[in-house]
C-alpha cells in the first residue's frame, strides 16, 4: 500500500514537473518571437528613415541643379543630410536611437521647406533681373538674397531648438586653414597646404539651460574613417565614442560663436578626400556637416 502510495505521488509529481517544463519552453519560445518581431519592426522603421533622408537629399540634388550658380545654403543643408545617414548606418537599432534620428529628420524637414520655398522664389526673382539689370547688378541682388536665406535658415534652425532643454548648435563649418607666423589664417581646399582643420557653430541661445560653464565634444573624421585630433574615447551611459577635441566656453543664455582647431597625428599632412565634423552634447550628436581637400 505505502508503495502504490509513493508510485502515485511519485507520477503526480512528474506531471506537475512536465507541466512546467512545457509552460516555461512555450513563455521562452513566445518571448523569443516577440524579440525577433521587435527587431524587424525596428529594422523596417530605421530603413523608412533611412529612405525618407534619402528622398529629402534627392529634392536637394535637383534643387541645386536648377541653379547655375548653386545656393549655398542648399549646398551646406544637403551636406548635413549626408552626414545624419552616414551616421544612421552605423547606429544602433534600438527605440531610443530611432526616435533621435526621427527628430533630426522631422527638424530637416522644416528647414527644407523654407529652403526650398526660398529657392523657388530666389530662381523667379534671378529671372526677372536677368531681363532688366545687367549682370553687375544680378551678382549683387544675388548675394544679398543669399545673406539674407542664410539668415532665415538660422533663425528656423534656432526656433527648433528653443524648447529642448539641452544645448543645440547651428551653422556648422569644417575647413582646412593655412597659419602664418603672424597668427593669420588663411582658408585653403589643398590639403597638403592645410596646417590645421578648423571648426566653427553657433551655440544657439536656449532660455532653459542655466548659466555658466558648458561643453560640446568636436569629432573630425578623415577620408579613411580615422578621428583626427586627440582621439580619445568618451562614455555616457552606454554610448561610447572617441571625440577630436573638447570645447568648452561659457555660456550667458544667448547665440555663442565658437571655433575650435583640430591638428593632424605628429604634424602629418593631411589626406585628400572628404572630411566629416559632428559634434555631440554629451551622448547625442546636435550637429554635423562635410568638407573635402583637395
Amino acid at each position: 500500500m505505502e508503495n502504490s502510495k509513493s508510485n502515485t505521488g511519485l507520477k503526480v509529481a512528474l506531471g506537475i514537473a512536465l507541466v512546467l517544463f512545457l509552460a516555461t519552453g512555450f513563455y521562452t519560445m513566445n518571448l523569443y518571437k516577440k524579440s525577433n518581431e521587435t527587431q524587424k519592426e525596428l529594422t523596417a522603421e530605421k530603413e523608412l528613415v533611412m529612405n525618407d533622408l534619402n528622398a529629402m537629399a534627392k529634392q536637394y540634388d535637383e534643387a541645386i541643379g536648377e541653379n547655375e550658380i548653386a545656393n549655398a545654403d542648399l549646398v551646406e543643408a544637403r551636406a548635413r543630410i549626408q552626414g545624419l545617414i552616414d551616421s544612421l548606418k552605423i547606429s544602433e537599432t534600438n527605440v531610443k536611437s530611432l526616435w533621435r534620428y526621427k527628430s533630426k529628420y522631422m527638424s530637416l524637414q522644416k528647414e527644407m521647406d523654407v529652403l526650398l520655398a526660398q529657392n523657388d522664389s530666389l530662381r523667379i526673382e534671378n529671372s526677372y533681373l536677368a531681363t532688366s539689370l545687367d549682370s553687375t547688378r544680378v551678382r549683387l541682388e544675388e548675394r544679398t538674397i543669399f545673406t539674407d536665406s542664410l539668415l532665415v535658415q538660422n533663425n528656423a534652425l534656432a526656433e527648433v531648438v528653443e524648447n529642448a532643454s539641452a544645448l543645440n548648435t547651428v551653422g556648422l563649418k569644417g575647413f582646412g586653414v593655412i597659419e602664418r607666423t603672424s597668427g593669420k589664417l588663411i582658408p585653403t581646399e589643398r590639403a597638403r597646404r592645410v596646417d590645421k582643420i578648423r571648426v566653427c557653430f553657433t551655440v544657439a541661445k536656449n532660455a532653459l539651460v542655466s548659466e555658466g560653464d558648458q561643453e560640446l565634444y568636436v569629432q573630425v573624421i578623415g577620408p579613411k574613417n580615422n578621428i583626427l585630433g586627440l582621439n580619445q574615447q568618451v562614455q555616457f551611459g552606454e554610448k561610447t565614442f572617441n571625440y577630436s577635441v573638447i570645447s568648452k566656453f561659457n555660456y550667458e543664455n544667448t547665440s555663442l560663436n565658437v571655433c575650435e582647431f583640430v591638428a593632424s597625428k605628429e604634424d602629418a599632412d593631411f589626406e585628400e578626400g572628404r572630411y566629416v565634423v559632428n559634434v555631440f552634447n554629451e551622448k547625442d550628436l546636435v550637429s554635423t556637416t562635410e568638407f573635402t581637400l583637395k
